[in-house]
């Protein structure tokens, strides 16, 4: 059995991940007596936590809604979690995160351990993050929740969808997982007008509701959310099919743009990768990033496009003048 320290901090995250819990569900799935969750129940209140309890058969134990939690509990590793993840939203991604992440990691470091403060210090001096940006991607912070408190709920519910064709639908839908993926946010769900599973682009929804109606939840048809929205994304025609191999080991590539590339290993030095695109600046980009010389093989206009950003950069060269004394060519040595 855990002891009461660790059980304590478990109970809170059990409560914190789901509305309600019944409270002999919640004492087998913490491997403890009635008695003991009721004690462990009055240690988070006393802690500050506002948890209420409900009593005769349905009875249980939740969060109170509403109300301004204490401080969270947290070991160094999971402070150091908290602050990294602050710091890489704060880079964008959500509107508007990157100013209450900046907020948030204002008051959360102050607060941590001296030792534990000075670690995190240097993590946040020592790394940088330069995520590939898309502002049509960006998700408004009111849509995000919407989605996926309706998820967490099993609220089914109603949005204006905009196809790819420009077509305007309305959807009634039973919302599964939210996903962010190549630089989009994305809703699985079972659409339940079409009667079947369906992936939907945040920025092509509108008007969302909650149609007030809960479900029970359908088994998903795919290992993952995410797997399921790669697949149909993949099985979506493209304007553009790319293929290039790369002069680098398929494991390197795959940590650069494996998020956005399918990576296959030629040999011990060399992968093919694979994307679709909508337009070609962003296979430039995500080839040039590697680091590494690359062989385009299709399609034909990627390479005149990169002909194009060749030239265009031999300009700028040119144009910037002579080295400076001592420059040195060697980047990223």
């Amino acid at each position: 059995m855990a002891n009461t320290s660790s059980r304590t901090l478990r109970l809170l995250s059990m409560l914190q991940d789901r509305r309600h819990w019944p409270g002999a569900e919640l004492a087998a799935r913490l491997e403890v007596s009635p008695r003991t969750l009721r004690r462990d129940i009055d240690r988070l209140r006393e802690l500050g936590y506002p948890v209420t309890a409900g009593r005769g058969v349905a009875g249980g134990y939740q969060l109170a809604a509403g109300s301004a939690l204490p401080p969270l509990l947290l070991d160094d590793d999971e402070a150091i979690a908290l602050v990294v993840g602050l710091h890489a939203a704060a880079q964008g991604g959500v509107q508007g995160a990157e100013e209450a992440s900046a907020r948030a990691l204002a008051k959360v470091v102050p607060v941590l351990p001296a030792a534990l403060r000075a670690r995190l210090e240097a993590v946040r001096a020592m790394t940088m993050s330069a995520p590939w940006r898309m502002e049509a991607g960006a998700v408004d912070p009111h849509t995000l929740t919407t989605l996926a408190v309706a998820c967490r709920n099993s609220q089914r519910m109603g949005f204006d969808y905009t196809a790819a064709d420009g077509t305007p639908t309305a959807r009634l839908v039973e919302p599964h997982r939210v996903v962010f993926l190549g630089q989009r946010w994305y809703l699985v769900a079972y659409d339940l007008t079409r009667h079947d599973w369906r992936s939907f682009r945040q920025d092509r929804m509108a008007m969302l509701s909650t149609a007030g109606q809960s479900f029970r939840p359908r088994e998903l048809p795919a290992e993952d959310a995410a797997e399921f929205v790669r697949a149909g994304i993949a099985g979506q025609p493209a304007e553009f099919q790319v293929a290039a191999v790369i002069d680098a080991p398929a494991a390197v590539v795959a940590r650069r743009i494996g998020r956005w590339a399918a990576v296959t290993a030629v040999d011990a030095a060399r992968c093919s990768v694979t994307m679709t695109a909508e337009n070609l600046d962003w296979p430039a980009m995500a080839l040039g990033s590697v680091g590494a010389d690359f062989h385009v093989r299709s399609p034909p206009e990627l390479i005149a496009h990169l002909r194009e950003w060749s030239e265009r950069f031999g300009r700028a060269v040119a144009a910037s003048g002579p080295r400076a004394p001592g420059s040195d060519d060697r980047l990223g040595e």
